[in-house]
């Protein structure tokens, strides 16, 4: 049965249902970071053996053997050293990469022109990675943790026309993306491109999606990430209204997503729901949320 080694130093991050951990280690002088991924079992949610699924167990290892992003602009891959593979489940290594500090309108720059890479079609590329997200919200019950609180009447609104939206966004120009854009998966940088981790949502998506999510980690306002973004993306690629609709119904419904399960975490507690606002576990979905009131507003 594979096991990290002694001396190697366990990462924080890497969650993920078939993500066993990740280490950072040293070899031949120089230090890399191993992702161990298992293989799924007969009892696992079926998607995870789903290509086109964002939850694919396997996508991190094809990615890594295809290439597929070692040199792609605005974001690109760190080196990959090796892919392992054994009766269990892979063993992804690629070279550690020393974090520095990007500001926003860079990382939405960057984004834009990844936008363009080509990617092709392969078997591998994630797909509707927002409707199979909501898909799993809507298995779960939707948002009722958020019909509790002052924000019930919009939750429900969107909640309820979540497929006209969906709809729409799948109407648009459809672009490469990364998947998973928060700042721990973009640690470092390469000359004017963002050296990128965690592959393991890549594929193709509505235009703007990658920046609505990336927006609700960045300090700058949303019309600002989108000059920025639109700045990146190739031209003809999409106008200023497509690259706002994919990036605030991306945003609008990953953080409301985000929001009910944190409130859910807790709403079992003693105590009134509204009291546990403050909560440490709360309070950042929540003052996120606020933030993107204007795109709420927008939507509706």
């Amino acid at each position: 049965m594979w096991q990290p080694e002694p001396g190697w130093r366990q990462l924080a991050g890497g969650a993920g249902p078939t993500t066993y951990g990740v280490w950072l280690a040293t070899e031949s002088g120089r230090q890399v970071v191993l992702k161990r991924l298992l293989a799924p079992g007969p009892h696992d949610p079926p998607e995870l053996h789903d290509p086109s699924h964002f939850a694919c167990w396997r996508r991190p290892a094809d990615v890594a053997r295809a290439g597929a992003v070692t040199s792609s602009p605005g974001l690109r891959s760190a080196t990959v050293v090796r892919v392992e593979e054994d009766p269990d489940g892979v063993t992804v290594v690629h070279e550690w990469v020393e974090p520095v500090s990007h500001a926003g309108l860079f990382v939405a720059r960057c984004l834009g022109r990844f936008a363009a890479t080509p990617l092709g079609d392969p078997p591998w590329a994630a797909r509707g990675q927002l409707r199979a997200r909501l898909s799993r919200v809507a298995a779960s019950g939707g948002w009722p943790t958020l019909a509790r609180t002052t924000a019930a009447d919009v939750a429900d609104h969107l909640w309820s026309h979540r497929e006209k939206y969906l709809a729409r966004v799948e109407a648009l120009p459809q672009v490469t993306q990364h998947g998973d854009p928060v700042p721990a998966n973009l640690p470092g940088r390469s000359g004017d491109d963002v050296t990128a981790v965690d592959w393991s949502s890549l594929g193709t998506g509505p235009v703007g999606a990658d920046l609505g999510y990336f927006a609700l980690s960045a300090r700058e306002d949303f019309e600002h990430l989108v000059d920025a973004y639109l700045e990146g993306l190739p031209p003809g690629t999409a106008s200023r209204a497509e690259a706002e609709l994919g990036a605030r119904v991306s945003a609008v419904y990953t953080v409301l997503t985000r929001a009910e399960w944190a409130l859910a975490r807790v709403a079992d507690g003693e105590g009134a729901l509204a009291g546990k606002f403050r909560h440490p576990s709360v309070a950042p979905y929540l003052r996120a949320m606020q933030r993107q009131i204007p795109q709420i507003e927008a939507l509706i």
